[in-house]
């Protein structure tokens, strides 16, 4: 051992010493007891001894007594030789030699291998078998998974697997929803053999057993009537617990409740309790069924527009009727009917008050949001037998309130102008009740006849709406009106004859409904019957007085879901005068979009010498339809026959017969039509083809 080793092992043991008397403040002197480094060598091992070359074992050695606290403990340090020191560093690099900087100054970024230039990693396909799912489930798994959405790529076998994780958790949720509590599913992925880069995705699913319900308990307040909960809630013991026939049920619960007198009905909490073995469960639900109620008053509050005594107006109950849900969802329909609210809302509120019976009152509250009032519309058409018009209107759907519209509208076409003033009241003193005012002007250019017409009009109506389609329907009015018309001399017969005569007249239009069609833009089933009659009385200059009647039906039968077979059938009489006694505007006419098709506007009937037509005193129309609709398109041929007669009952004879196609559009207010005809047996003037534009369907 050298000096430097040497003086290196006296270092440890004078720290080894200095450690052991770290609790003493005074230094005591070096033992003398010290080995030397000729002893300690001939007591070390050979390096060239074997394994089977006995050594012995030194007898142990007196420990070294520590020393006493008054000991001086010196240590010796021998300087290394030239041969053991290491030479000295000497840094150029100013960089290396420059102090390292804090590690808040290093942006330590993720290690990203980069890509090979031109070089894209090719996508693994996969391709998805799915075994142990039916019906809707299927059908639910192809819309939710998460491999049918890759499209059958994935970046790389992890992103595979990871999809199949998760369709492997949408799978047993839908079991459970389905009363599978039990089910498992297996997922395996395998290369296909020949192609490295497909990979068959293999689910197989395994449903297990269907638990059913067993017991069926309601916890709630008694009802009246007493069943009315569990009527009301569609399960029995051994039905599937399946979460959409259980949450539908207990939707139907909270329904019937508001529809019975209950308006704060509430579903609780459920709880269904599985049992393993018997793949059964015990079906417990809470029901805050809350003070069985009747109607009582309104309030409203909001920007308002009706105060509650007309919201009660275009109500369907009393006050003290049992609560209804159903009325109370009409009520708000018919407030949004009137076009007056940009929003509105009714809800139920108590009011503290009971009834003889124990049952509370409650208010509806209105809330109501005031819209525009004001409307400018306009529009353009064109057919074959009015040719071009177009017109435009203003309404003031509440000029004074309520519901008192004030509507101006001017009429400007190539055979009709005109300009008219209509105040109307809706939902007058009664719900869907309608009152009418009208004065108007207008000139009007026919082959039939040339006439300027001024009258006055009042008229009250019970018709159908779209909320709510009426079986029976009715209107009556009255109507005064002055006319001045040109039209050929029919005592003459003469081809260039024609006379102006001026008529003042009193008319009072009555007109009764009968609809049982399950529609009112588009029936498919059921029929409808009219009757309309118009006692005219003739008040001075020519004409004479008379009763003109038209009778009408109409039929619906569907086929098929898209089939439909429609047929109608008119007839009318006039009565009381001659041809040549009734003013030309009145008369009885036929032909056109809603008559015959294919022919001009009131061009069919009696002709005079220069082959104009000059209206009659009967008439008969008969059409048919075959209405064929294929989503929100639709092709309609039909067959329309009829004819004006001269006599005062239809003879039945000379029918014309007009068919054509027609196209549909259907949109959520009702179908757009258009038709498109032509005469049979075409005759000197009458059109070719004639288009017809429209609302609706033509019957």
């Amino acid at each position: 051992m050298t000096g430097a080793r040497g003086g290196s092992i006296l270092c440890a043991v004078s720290l080894a010493a200095l450690l052991a008397g770290a609790a003493s403040a005074q230094q005591t002197p070096p033992p003398d007891d010290i080995v030397s480094d000729e002893a300690f060598e001939e007591a070390l091992p050979t390096l060239d001894a074997t394994p089977d070359t006995p050594t012995e074992t030194p007898p142990p050695a007196e420990p070294t007594p520590l020393p006493s606290p008054d000991a001086t403990i010196t240590v010796t340090e021998t300087a290394p030789t030239q041969a053991d020191a290491l030479p000295a560093v000497t840094v150029d690099d100013q960089e290396l030699a420059a102090p390292l900087p804090a590690l808040e100054g290093y942006d330590v970024q993720p290690l990203q291998a980069a890509a090979e230039p031109d070089r894209d990693l090719p996508d693994i396909r996969y391709s998805l078998q799915v075994d142990g799912l039916w019906g809707r489930m299927k059908d639910r798994f192809k819309d939710l998974s998460a491999l049918e959405q890759g499209d059958g790529k994935a970046a790389n076998t992890a992103m595979i697997r990871a999809r199949a994780n998760e369709d492997e958790a949408l799978i047993l949720r839908l079991l459970k929803s389905e009363g599978y509590f039990d089910g498992s599913v297996m997922t395996t992925l395998a290369p296909v053999t020949d192609q490295p880069d497909q990979t068959r995705v293999a689910i197989t699913v395994t449903p297990g057993n269907l638990y059913r319900l067993n017991a069926i308990d309601i916890s709630a307040e008694p009802t009246t009537p007493p069943d009315l909960i569990r009527r009301s809630l569609p399960l029995k013991k051994d039905d599937g617990i399946v979460a959409d026939t259980v949450l539908a049920a207990e939707a139907n619960v909270s329904l019937e409740m508001q529809r019975n007198g209950y308006p704060f009905a509430k579903i609780g909490a459920r709880d269904i309790a599985l049992e393993e073995l018997t793949h059964t469960g015990d079906y417990k639900l809470k029901v805050d069924t809350g003070d069985r109620s009747r109607f009582g008053g309104f309030r409203s509050d909001g920007d308002i527009v009706f105060q509650p005594d007309h919201v009660e107006v275009l109500t369907r109950f009393e006050r003290g009727e049992l609560y209804d849900n159903r009325k109370v969802d009409d009520l708000r329909e018919a407030l949004v009917a009137t076009g007056l609210f940009s929003s509105v809302g009714v809800e139920p509120v108590p009011t503290g008050e009971k009834a003889e019976d124990g049952t509370a009152y409650v208010d509806l509250l209105v809330h109501q949001q005031k819209g525009p009032s004001r409307t400018l519309s306009a529009e353009v058409g064109y057919s074959t037998g009015e040719g071009f018009q177009a017109s435009a209107s203003w309404t003031d759907r509440n000029r004074f309130p309520p519901e008192g519209a004030v509507i101006y509208t001017g009429v400007l076409g190539t055979q009709e102008q005109g300009l008219s003033a209509t105040f109307r009241r809706s939902n007058d003193k009664k719900r869907d009740r309608s009152t009418q005012f009208g004065v108007s002007a207008a000139h009007n250019v026919y082959d039939a006849y040339d006439a300027n017409t001024a009258s006055l009009n009042y008229s009250r109506s019970r018709v159908s709406t779209p909320l709510w389609q009426k079986v029976w329907t009715w209107s009556y009015g009255a109507e005064i009106l002055a006319t001045q018309e040109i039209s050929t001399d029919l005592t003459t017969g003469a081809a260039t004859t024609n006379v102006r005569e001026v008529f003042y007249l009193a008319d009072l239009p009555i007109r009764i409904g009968y609809d049982r069609s399950d529609d009112l833009l588009n029936p498919t089933k059921g029929f409808r019957l009219g009757l309309q009659t118009t006692p005219e009385f003739a008040l001075g200059g020519s004409g004479a007085s008379n009763v003109k009647t038209i009778v009408d039906g109409s039929y619906y039968k569907a086929i098929n879901e898209k089939m439909v077979v429609a047929g109608r059938v008119r007839l009318g009489t006039q009565l009381g005068a001659t041809l040549d006694q009734i003013a030309p505007s009145r008369r009885i006419y036929a032909g056109g979009g809603g008559s015959v098709r294919g022919f001009a506007y009131q061009g069919l009937g009696p002709l005079d010498a220069n082959g104009d037509p000059t209206g009659g005193l009967s008439l008969f129309e008969a059409s048919v339809e075959l209405r064929y609709r294929l989503g929100d398109l639709g092709i309609v041929p039909f067959i329309d026959i009829g004819q004006a007669y001269p006599e005062e009952v239809p003879s039945f004879s000379d029918l014309r017969v007009g068919v054509g196609v027609g196209a549909r559009l259907y949109t959520n207010f009702g179908p757009i039509r258009i038709d498109i005809a032509m005469p049979l047996s075409k005759r000197d003037n009458e059109p070719q083809v004639a288009l017809y534009v429209g609302i609706g369907q033509a019957f």
